[in-house]
């Protein structure tokens, strides 16, 4: 068994086509395919459903089981690779980070720190759900994660807290809403509000409060999978959408724009970082513990997100 016959497997798996997976390996379509047929010899095993003409149709029960493995075994020798680089001190190597989209605007900061502390270090962000998330872990696709504590769906892993992220209603700066700092979910849900979809998570959170402080569903004029669309929205005509408070200073209110602290109750929930459990850490994912162990020690993305006194700074910190 070669490793290169299993960069084959999960390239055909995760494109669900040979030439594509051929192209990705730099590897002519026969070469894949014989090696992937050798993968197969040697298990016993079939590991690919083939219709037709040999056409793709899935994995075997045994092919999903030999996936997995092909995936991990991949993951550990690239974390092989990037320990030696780092004992050499010149980490080398991929972070890849998946995370929810109402976290992006904290992201720059601490992703920053991570590229000044290893500068060698590509860094992918995918903005994807929870479910997403969960599999990106199981499958080792994703290093680390960075999303919601209180969610049962992402299963058993190692996490660290990061910040807590509070709830504003962001309005049209208007006669309407002058000089006001906070407003009530229930006076909130009389608003016409442009909202996440149904189907995101941060909807299901922001239902749940309509419903237990105004007993009622929001019915929204607009859905939209972007806040940042959302918050065009309300500069551009007369609809109210919520955002994370954070958003009010990273990365901050456009004109025309003002946030009002939503009340009775304060909803917050606590976002944390994931990484899949193991007897050792992997590098990529040291790589992102050390940075928050740091910031939750110095407390200091916590004051910016939560102090109006500090300023956000247009350039982070570089990490020590």
């Amino acid at each position: 068994m070669y490793f290169r016959q299993l960069k084959y497997l999960v390239a055909v798996v995760e494109e669900g086509h040979f030439g594509r997976a051929a192209s990705r390996c730099n590897a002519t379509q026969p070469s894949l395919s014989n090696g992937i047929k050798q993968l197969e010899l040697e298990l016993g095993v079939p590991i690919f459903l083939r219709g037709r003409g040999q056409r793709l149709q899935g994995l075997t029960a045994e092919g999903e089981r030999v996936s997995k493995w092909a995936r991990l075994i991949i993951s550990h020798c690239e974390a092989m690779k990037d320990e030696i680089d780092g004992m050499q001190g010149d980490l080398h190597g991929h972070l890849r980070l998946g995370a929810m989209s109402s976290m992006s605007p904290v992201l720059p900061f601490v992703l920053q720190m991570v590229r000044a502390r290893h500068p060698n270090v590509r860094i992918d962000v995918k903005f994807i759900g929870h479910e997403a998330i969960k599999v990106g872990l199981d499958n080792f696709t994703l290093d680390v994660a960075i999303t919601y504590m209180d969610t049962a769906s992402i299963g058993r892993r190692n996490m660290l807290p990061i910040y807590t992220e509070k709830l504003s209603l962001l309005v049209p700066d208007t006669a309407e809403f002058a000089d006001r700092t906070t407003i009530s979910w229930k006076e909130a849900s009389t608003l016409p509000l442009g909202l996440l979809r149904s189907s995101a998570h941060e909807r299901h959170f922001v239902d749940e409060a309509f419903q237990s402080a105004a007993g009622m569903k929001p019915q929204p004029k607009i859905e939209s999978e972007s806040i940042l669309h959302l918050m065009f929205q309300v500069q551009f005509t007369e609809l109210c959408t919520i955002i994370p408070s954070h958003f009010t200073r990273m990365p901050g209110l456009h004109p025309g724009t003002r946030a009002l602290e939503l009340i009775n109750p304060i909803r917050s929930r606590e976002v944390g970082l994931f990484w899949a459990e193991a007897e050792t850490m992997m590098p990529m994912a040291g790589v992102m513990v050390s940075i928050i162990r740091k910031l939750n020690k110095t407390q200091e993305l916590r004051r910016m997100l939560e102090d109006p006194a500090i300023s956000a700074p247009l350039v982070p910190a570089r990490a020590v």
